[in-house]
């Protein structure tokens, strides 16, 4: 399956004002026949990518569910005929409010950590450490 950037968002994160950029990917999708129709989507498995504009990145990965309650019949759109933008529109329409936040904030500390990161020093590497013995 070949996967393409799709929609990017972009926002100013109110912290430390660098702009990020976000693009969703479909990683893969399970889908049945269901009542009758045929290719019904019923979950899927996603990546939001977010680059800082110093070019660090995070990663969320994300899998939506969606109900047979979710699909008219009038309003169903044959599996063939899907596009990425209809699907990742309705991902996009379920990652809102506070989970859209707990998917960015998840990216942020990972950026954060790329753009901030930070040594772990070990025992006998204390600047009062004897020398090790050759």
């Amino acid at each position: 399956m070949k996967l393409y950037p799709a929609k990017v968002r972009i926002f100013k994160s109110e912290v430390n004002l660098v702009s990020t950029s976000y693009t969703w990917a479909l990683k893969s999708i399970k889908k049945s026949d269901v009542n009758g129709l045929q290719g019904v989507v019923l979950q899927t498995y996603w990546t939001c990518t977010g680059v800082d504009e110093n070019g660090n990145d995070g990663v969320f990965s994300g899998a939506t569910p969606f109900s047979m309650a979710d699909v008219s019949p009038n309003d169903f759109i044959p599996y063939e005929d899907l596009t990425e933008a209809d699907v990742l529109g309705w991902i996009q329409d379920v990652v809102v409010g506070d989970y859209w936040q707990h998917v960015e904030d998840q990216i942020a500390k990972q950026i954060d950590a790329k753009a901030n990161p930070v040594e772990e020093v070990g025992e006998g590497s204390f600047p009062w450490s004897p020398p090790a013995e050759a």
